[in-house]
């Protein structure tokens, strides 16, 4: 048996389907509850100044919890923008292109969601504003230079690859997305293999891209495309600074360029449905094999998203802003 054969082989063992979904929107993940988290924890913040428009209009009536289509891997594409194209299937010269339209076989361990993202492209990191975006590379449609090389995050693994092409879609899938964990694999496996060098950080590096682990604890990331919603346009922006107000203080802040470990990225992402109930948040959270994916959020929420559902995987009113997600710990999903 080949190498990779084996490796095929040895993560479909890990990535068996959750043994039940039997879940429900306070049982997924913890509710916030005052006799323990104290007085107030349900409550919005009070120190918040920033608001939506006042024709920021969603549904308010949908039940949230249930209806999201589930995944395996999440897999996020630099591009340096916060705006695509409708479809970024669509961005042509991409590598969300090739991932889509070009490669014939898809992941074998899995659906894969794909987003874009505002994470820098290699040759942009240099530029990098306060806004979150590199500079020059805010529009979207723009054509990309042919076979430009770009950086993946896939998740939940929080596994970085670099120096990827369009050209590279297959081999991106068949080498690192195919064993990868995804969210059904379970969080130790029975027998787990200590590293050769506990203290070293693992590399990997396969032809010309390299992979290594994501520095960051925590990811929030935010739908920012206002091509399919400008209600995303306009919720992104103003999340993403408060929530850098409430990371800033403890110092759990990271900017896109920031490697230090630990702490807490926040990305702007494409579409990933249900744009009704803006603002979407997804809250991945490395250590705890959990996605805690969240929706009708303002900006008084980022508070308690922080302090509760960042920091320790519960959920202020789970009945009006939680759609689902996934605890590889326990080996749960929502779907």
């Amino acid at each position: 048996m080949s190498i990779k054969s084996l490796l095929t082989k040895t993560a479909s063992l890990f990535n068996k389907p959750p043994t039940s979904n039997d879940t429900t929107c306070t049982t997924l993940f913890p509710p916030v509850d005052p006799l323990i988290d104290g007085p107030g924890c349900d409550q919005a913040c009070s120190t918040c100044t920033l608001e939506y428009p006042k024709s920021f209009s969603i549904d308010e009536d949908d039940p949230l919890y249930g209806q999201v289509t589930g995944w395996a891997t999440h897999v996020l594409v630099a591009t340096g923008k916060t705006d695509w194209t409708r479809d970024v299937e669509d961005e042509k010269g991409s590598l969300t292109e090739a991932l889509v339209k070009k490669v014939k076989v898809g992941p074998e361990n899995g659906r894969m969601m794909l987003s874009a993202s505002n994470m820098p492209l290699p040759h942009l990191k240099e530029s990098i504003v306060g806004n979150g975006t590199a500079t020059g590379e805010g529009g979207h449609g723009r054509r990309h230079k042919d076979d430009a090389p770009t950086t993946v995050l896939i998740l939940p693994s929080f596994t970085v690859v670099t120096n990827v092409r369009p050209s590279d879609a297959r081999f991106l899938i068949s080498q690192f997305i195919n064993p990868s964990p995804t969210t059904s694999t379970p969080l130790s496996p029975p027998c787990p293999v200590p590293a050769p060098n506990p203290t070293a950080e693992p590399t990997l590096t396969i032809n010309h891209l390299t992979s290594h682990p994501s520095p960051h604890a925590y990811l929030i990331l935010l739908c920012s495309q206002a091509t399919r919603d400008k209600r995303c346009g306009i919720s992104a922006p103003l999340l993403r600074r408060e929530f850098e107000r409430q990371l800033r203080p403890p110092g759990l802040y990271r900017a896109l360029d920031d490697e230090r470990p630990g702490g807490v990225g926040i990305y702007f992402i494409s579409h990933v449905g249900g744009h009704k109930y803006a603002a979407n948040v997804m809250v991945y959270r490395k250590e705890q094999g959990q996605a805690i994916w969240l929706a009708r959020v303002r900006p008084s929420d980022c508070e308690g998203i922080v302090r509760f559902t960042v920091l320790q995987g519960k959920v202020v009113r789970p009945e009006w802003h939680l759609r689902g997600g996934f605890d590889r710990g326990r080996e749960l999903v929502s779907w």
